[in-house]
């Protein structure tokens, strides 16, 4: 694929957990989930204007619905780059994976600015919890193997780390041990990033800089003992990568996005 110009820091947005319905009135906890899309690529364009690729971590249906794939990649027309697509738990990567193909949205390894992204699929059909089956991991060594010289950004859905929302300790990437036992070997990988949590998450290990997201649609109560959500508004993550390995992020939220959440709820 073709590189950005080597003099300007790679411009990445990541977009997760959209959870977007066939049904133009689909609502997740009372957020329409159509809207709070809106709002999020609405900010987006106002504070940074055109990425040059975007990250799309995930749940990107709450469906699975061919309608909300399709709707999805209509969303992002509003931006002029590639976008690159995974399977969530809410997703059925059987549906998703040839719409984002035909959109040119399925690449597992893209290199640009410099950098490699790696994108691994950790959706186990009918569950919940996240599981990289030996292909997968197969696929992640192989690409770092053969690219030792490029930093490297590892996307996955599900949380490779424990987090400190306990509810959440099930449903995470069960097999957690083997991908880092192959990631720990590769020095050129800078960052892992993910969406699922529904809320903000940096922390480092061994040097890797771990990175979640808050959901285009509702969030999450960090720190909670059982399932919770709190009133914060949907959001993204925006990177500026440099060639050498160096890279800013930062969470932005739509904060102007009006919603009636659904406090009383017991599960999504």
């Amino acid at each position: 694929m073709t590189e950005n110009d080597p003099q300007k820091p790679l411009r990445v947005l990541q977009i997760t957990d959209p959870h977007l319905m066939a049904d133009p009135d689909g609502a997740l906890l009372g957020v329409n989930t159509r809207d709070s899309l809106d709002a999020v690529i609405a900010q987006v364009l106002k504070d940074h204007g055109q990425p040059d690729l975007i990250l799309a971590t995930g749940d990107i249906a709450q469906d699975a619905s061919e309608e909300a794939y399709r709707l999805f990649g209509e969303k992002l027309r509003a931006f002029n780059c590639e976008s690159v697509w995974i399977a969530g738990n809410h997703d059925d990567a059987s549906v998703l994976m040839p719409i984002a193909t035909e959109l040119n949205a399925s690449h597992r390894h893209v290199v640009r600015g410099g950098w490699q992204f790696v994108l691994l699929d950790t959706s186990v059909p009918g569950k919940v919890h996240g599981h990289l089956p030996e292909s997968e991991l197969d696929f992640l060594e192989k690409t770092l193997s053969d690219n030792p010289d490029r930093p490297a950004l590892i996307a996955l859905h599900h949380h490779p780390v424990d987090i400190d929302t306990r509810w959440m300790s099930a449903i995470g990437l069960q097999n957690n041990d083997d991908f880092w036992r192959i990631v720990d070997r590769f020095p050129q990988v800078k960052t892992v990033l993910w969406g699922h949590i529904h809320q903000e998450y940096d922390e480092y290990r061994k040097g890797v800089r771990l990175l979640a997201t808050p959901s285009t649609c509702i969030q999450f109560t960090a720190g909670s003992l059982k399932f919770s959500v709190e009133e914060k508004a949907p959001g993204y993550r925006w990177f500026e990568m440099k060639p050498d390995g160096e890279f800013t992020t930062h969470v932005k939220r739509s904060e102007g996005f009006v919603f009636e959440l659904d406090m009383d709820s017991t599960g999504y």
